[in-house]
Protein backbone atom coordinates (compact mmCIF):
# COMPACT_ATOMS: atom_id res chain seq x y z
CA UNK A 1 0.00 0.00 0.00
CA UNK A 2 1.39 3.60 -0.96
CA UNK A 3 2.73 5.45 2.05
CA UNK A 4 -0.20 8.44 2.04
CA UNK A 5 0.84 11.67 0.59
CA UNK A 6 -0.88 15.38 2.01
CA UNK A 7 -0.87 17.47 -1.05
CA UNK A 8 -0.86 21.30 -0.75
CA UNK A 9 -2.04 23.44 -3.20
CA UNK A 10 -1.04 27.36 -3.89
CA UNK A 11 -3.73 28.88 -6.49
CA UNK A 12 -3.70 32.59 -6.56
CA UNK A 13 -7.31 33.45 -7.95
CA UNK A 14 -10.40 32.74 -6.75
CA UNK A 15 -11.28 31.40 -10.49
CA UNK A 16 -8.50 29.55 -10.46
CA UNK A 17 -9.21 27.71 -6.85
CA UNK A 18 -13.10 27.40 -8.11
CA UNK A 19 -11.86 24.17 -10.17
CA UNK A 20 -10.83 23.08 -7.13
CA UNK A 21 -13.57 24.24 -4.52
CA UNK A 22 -16.69 25.79 -5.26
CA UNK A 23 -16.98 27.49 -1.48
CA UNK A 24 -15.32 30.52 -1.63
CA UNK A 25 -12.52 31.44 1.30
CA UNK A 26 -10.46 34.13 2.19
CA UNK A 27 -6.91 34.55 1.20
CA UNK A 28 -4.10 32.43 3.37
CA UNK A 29 -6.10 30.21 4.74
CA UNK A 30 -6.18 26.68 4.50
CA UNK A 31 -9.22 24.88 2.77
CA UNK A 32 -9.56 21.08 3.00
CA UNK A 33 -10.60 20.06 -0.33
CA UNK A 34 -10.16 15.95 -0.14
CA UNK A 35 -9.19 13.72 2.55
CA UNK A 36 -5.88 14.22 1.96
CA UNK A 37 -5.28 17.63 -0.07
CA UNK A 38 -5.36 21.15 1.27
CA UNK A 39 -5.68 24.48 -0.91
CA UNK A 40 -4.52 27.71 -0.03
CA UNK A 41 -5.14 30.95 -1.66
CA UNK A 42 -2.46 33.11 -2.26
CA UNK A 43 -3.41 36.44 -4.23
CA UNK A 44 -0.80 37.42 -7.28
CA UNK A 45 2.33 37.75 -6.87
CA UNK A 46 5.64 35.81 -5.48
CA UNK A 47 5.11 37.27 -1.96
CA UNK A 48 1.38 35.94 -1.85
CA UNK A 49 2.95 32.57 -2.96
CA UNK A 50 5.52 32.24 -0.17
CA UNK A 51 3.24 33.03 2.33
CA UNK A 52 0.78 30.69 1.31
CA UNK A 53 3.79 27.77 0.70
CA UNK A 54 4.63 28.56 4.24
CA UNK A 55 1.36 28.08 5.57
CA UNK A 56 1.22 24.94 4.01
CA UNK A 57 4.59 24.15 5.02
CA UNK A 58 3.80 24.48 8.49
CA UNK A 59 0.24 22.27 8.22
CA UNK A 60 3.30 19.62 7.42
CA UNK A 61 2.17 18.89 4.04
CA UNK A 62 4.14 16.58 2.13
CA UNK A 63 4.19 17.85 -1.24
CA UNK A 64 3.56 21.14 -3.19
CA UNK A 65 1.74 21.92 -6.49
CA UNK A 66 1.33 25.24 -7.92
CA UNK A 67 -2.04 24.98 -10.11
CA UNK A 68 -3.51 27.73 -11.81
CA UNK A 69 -3.49 30.12 -15.47
CA UNK A 70 -0.64 31.25 -17.32
CA UNK A 71 0.53 33.60 -19.77
CA UNK A 72 2.06 32.02 -23.15
CA UNK A 73 5.71 32.90 -24.37
CA UNK A 74 5.05 31.12 -27.85
CA UNK A 75 3.01 31.78 -30.38
CA UNK A 76 1.51 28.05 -30.97
CA UNK A 77 0.05 28.40 -27.57
CA UNK A 78 -3.91 29.48 -27.63
CA UNK A 79 -6.24 29.73 -24.66
CA UNK A 80 -6.91 26.34 -23.22
CA UNK A 81 -3.18 24.39 -23.68
CA UNK A 82 -2.52 22.61 -20.84
CA UNK A 83 0.96 23.58 -19.43
CA UNK A 84 2.49 20.32 -17.16
CA UNK A 85 6.31 22.11 -17.51
CA UNK A 86 9.50 19.90 -16.50
CA UNK A 87 11.54 22.90 -15.41
CA UNK A 88 10.75 26.24 -13.54
CA UNK A 89 12.86 29.23 -14.30
CA UNK A 90 13.41 31.69 -11.76
CA UNK A 91 16.80 34.35 -12.01
CA UNK A 92 19.02 32.33 -13.79
CA UNK A 93 18.03 29.20 -11.80
CA UNK A 94 16.16 26.06 -13.45
CA UNK A 95 14.12 24.99 -10.40
CA UNK A 96 12.79 20.92 -10.55
CA UNK A 97 9.61 19.12 -11.05
CA UNK A 98 8.95 16.11 -9.61
CA UNK A 99 9.27 14.27 -13.16
CA UNK A 100 7.71 10.83 -12.32
CA UNK A 101 4.21 12.36 -10.78
CA UNK A 102 4.22 15.13 -14.02
CA UNK A 103 4.50 11.57 -16.22
CA UNK A 104 1.47 10.11 -13.84
CA UNK A 105 -0.48 13.35 -14.71
CA UNK A 106 0.46 13.83 -18.44
CA UNK A 107 -0.38 9.69 -19.23
CA UNK A 108 -4.21 9.71 -17.74
CA UNK A 109 -5.01 12.98 -19.62
CA UNK A 110 -7.15 12.31 -22.12
CA UNK A 111 -5.64 12.73 -25.93
CA UNK A 112 -7.82 15.95 -27.03
CA UNK A 113 -6.20 18.06 -24.15
CA UNK A 114 -3.32 20.28 -25.58
CA UNK A 115 -0.12 19.48 -23.06
CA UNK A 116 2.76 20.67 -23.65
CA UNK A 117 6.06 20.10 -21.09
CA UNK A 118 9.25 22.14 -21.03
CA UNK A 119 9.70 24.99 -19.20
CA UNK A 120 7.67 27.83 -17.21
CA UNK A 121 9.29 30.90 -15.89
CA UNK A 122 8.88 33.68 -13.53
CA UNK A 123 7.64 37.36 -13.92
CA UNK A 124 7.49 40.00 -11.20
CA UNK A 125 5.08 42.31 -13.05
CA UNK A 126 1.87 41.11 -15.17
CA UNK A 127 3.10 40.89 -19.31
CA UNK A 128 1.30 43.55 -20.58
CA UNK A 129 2.10 43.52 -24.61
CA UNK A 130 3.76 41.02 -27.10
CA UNK A 131 7.20 42.03 -27.19
CA UNK A 132 7.24 42.09 -23.63
CA UNK A 133 6.53 38.22 -23.90
CA UNK A 134 8.65 37.31 -26.61
CA UNK A 135 11.58 39.41 -25.05
CA UNK A 136 11.19 37.28 -21.51
CA UNK A 137 10.53 33.86 -23.92
CA UNK A 138 13.87 34.44 -25.68
CA UNK A 139 15.66 34.90 -22.29
CA UNK A 140 14.66 31.96 -20.40
CA UNK A 141 13.54 29.43 -23.49
CA UNK A 142 10.11 29.48 -21.77
CA UNK A 143 7.01 28.64 -23.42
CA UNK A 144 4.67 30.22 -20.65
CA UNK A 145 5.17 32.58 -17.62
CA UNK A 146 3.30 33.27 -14.60
CA UNK A 147 4.14 35.43 -11.06
CA UNK A 148 3.74 32.54 -8.21
CA UNK A 149 4.76 28.72 -9.47
CA UNK A 150 8.81 29.90 -8.92
CA UNK A 151 8.48 31.02 -5.82
CA UNK A 152 6.11 27.40 -4.99
CA UNK A 153 9.26 25.69 -6.72
CA UNK A 154 12.18 27.02 -4.80
CA UNK A 155 10.25 26.23 -1.38
CA UNK A 156 9.89 22.68 -2.22
CA UNK A 157 13.50 22.58 -3.87
CA UNK A 158 14.61 23.84 -0.36
CA UNK A 159 12.34 21.74 1.69
CA UNK A 160 13.22 18.58 -0.42
CA UNK A 161 9.57 18.15 -0.78
CA UNK A 162 7.63 17.08 -4.03
CA UNK A 163 6.68 19.20 -6.73
CA UNK A 164 4.55 19.95 -9.66
CA UNK A 165 3.14 22.60 -11.84
CA UNK A 166 -0.31 22.75 -13.46
CA UNK A 167 -0.49 25.68 -15.47
CA UNK A 168 -3.44 26.23 -18.05
CA UNK A 169 -2.88 29.12 -21.08
CA UNK A 170 -5.01 32.15 -20.34
CA UNK A 171 -3.91 34.77 -22.83
CA UNK A 172 -1.89 34.16 -25.94
CA UNK A 173 1.25 35.82 -27.12
CA UNK A 174 -0.66 38.34 -29.48
CA UNK A 175 -3.00 39.29 -26.24
CA UNK A 176 -2.44 40.75 -22.81
CA UNK A 177 -4.66 42.23 -20.26
CA UNK A 178 -4.02 46.30 -20.17
CA UNK A 179 -2.39 48.37 -17.22
CA UNK A 180 -6.10 49.84 -16.82
CA UNK A 181 -7.25 47.11 -15.98
CA UNK A 182 -4.72 45.67 -13.15
CA UNK A 183 -5.44 48.78 -11.35
CA UNK A 184 -8.86 47.78 -10.73
CA UNK A 185 -8.57 44.09 -10.05
CA UNK A 186 -7.78 42.78 -6.39
CA UNK A 187 -4.83 40.28 -5.44
CA UNK A 188 -7.60 37.16 -5.31
CA UNK A 189 -8.42 38.42 -9.29
CA UNK A 190 -11.45 39.91 -8.89
CA UNK A 191 -12.56 43.33 -10.12
CA UNK A 192 -13.98 46.41 -8.36
CA UNK A 193 -16.81 47.15 -10.72
CA UNK A 194 -17.59 50.89 -9.99
CA UNK A 195 -13.64 51.49 -10.47
CA UNK A 196 -13.70 49.56 -13.67
CA UNK A 197 -16.56 51.31 -15.42
CA UNK A 198 -15.08 54.58 -16.01
CA UNK A 199 -12.33 52.87 -17.75
CA UNK A 200 -14.64 51.28 -19.86
CA UNK A 201 -16.38 54.50 -21.14
CA UNK A 202 -13.19 55.79 -21.20
CA UNK A 203 -11.65 53.31 -23.08
CA UNK A 204 -8.38 52.54 -21.51
CA UNK A 205 -10.39 49.24 -20.78
CA UNK A 206 -11.98 48.26 -24.30
CA UNK A 207 -15.15 46.15 -24.04
CA UNK A 208 -13.03 43.56 -26.82
CA UNK A 209 -10.30 43.18 -24.10
CA UNK A 210 -12.37 41.70 -21.75
CA UNK A 211 -14.76 39.79 -24.32
CA UNK A 212 -11.33 38.16 -25.29
CA UNK A 213 -10.03 37.57 -21.21
CA UNK A 214 -13.58 36.68 -20.43
CA UNK A 215 -12.99 33.91 -23.02
CA UNK A 216 -9.12 33.04 -22.53
CA UNK A 217 -10.31 32.38 -18.92
CA UNK A 218 -13.50 30.51 -19.72
CA UNK A 219 -11.04 28.05 -21.72
CA UNK A 220 -8.66 28.08 -18.90
CA UNK A 221 -10.86 27.10 -16.60
CA UNK A 222 -12.25 23.94 -18.63
CA UNK A 223 -9.08 22.57 -19.07
CA UNK A 224 -8.67 22.69 -15.28
CA UNK A 225 -11.60 21.65 -14.86
CA UNK A 226 -10.93 18.59 -16.90
CA UNK A 227 -7.68 17.65 -15.17
CA UNK A 228 -9.29 17.72 -11.94
CA UNK A 229 -12.47 15.76 -12.70
CA UNK A 230 -10.16 13.15 -14.87
CA UNK A 231 -6.92 12.68 -12.19
CA UNK A 232 -9.23 13.53 -8.76
CA UNK A 233 -8.24 15.94 -6.06
CA UNK A 234 -5.15 14.18 -5.24
CA UNK A 235 -3.41 14.86 -8.50
CA UNK A 236 -2.36 11.25 -8.24
CA UNK A 237 0.19 12.58 -5.47
CA UNK A 238 2.74 10.26 -3.90
CA UNK A 239 5.57 10.22 -2.19
CA UNK A 240 8.84 10.30 -4.56
CA UNK A 241 12.26 10.85 -4.20
CA UNK A 242 13.65 14.26 -4.16
CA UNK A 243 17.54 13.74 -4.53
CA UNK A 244 17.45 15.58 -7.82
CA UNK A 245 16.85 18.99 -6.02
CA UNK A 246 19.66 18.66 -4.04
CA UNK A 247 22.20 20.26 -6.62
CA UNK A 248 19.34 23.22 -7.18
CA UNK A 249 19.68 24.05 -3.67
CA UNK A 250 23.61 24.30 -3.44
CA UNK A 251 23.42 26.46 -6.76
CA UNK A 252 20.80 28.48 -4.76
CA UNK A 253 22.95 28.89 -2.42
CA UNK A 254 25.58 29.31 -4.11
CA UNK A 255 24.18 32.68 -6.07
CA UNK A 256 23.13 33.99 -3.15
CA UNK A 257 26.61 33.98 -1.86
CA UNK A 258 28.16 35.12 -5.42
CA UNK A 259 25.35 38.17 -4.85
CA UNK A 260 26.27 39.04 -1.47
CA UNK A 261 29.71 39.33 -3.05
CA UNK A 262 28.55 41.68 -5.67
CA UNK A 263 26.97 43.96 -2.76
CA UNK A 264 30.24 44.66 -0.83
Amino acid sequence: MDEICVLGVVSALKSEASCLMKLRFPLFKIARIAPATRLCLSGMGAQGALKATQILHEYEVDALMSFGVAAALDNKLVPGDLVLPEMIHSNGVNLPVTLEWRERIAESLPSYLTVVGGTLTDTQEPLFTREEKIKLGEKTGACAADMETAMVAEFAARADLPFIAVRAIVDPLEFSPPPALMDVVYADGSTDVVRLIPRLFNGSVPFKTLFHLGMGMYAARATLNKVVETVSLDFKCKLTDRSHAHAVVSALEADKLDNAEDDK
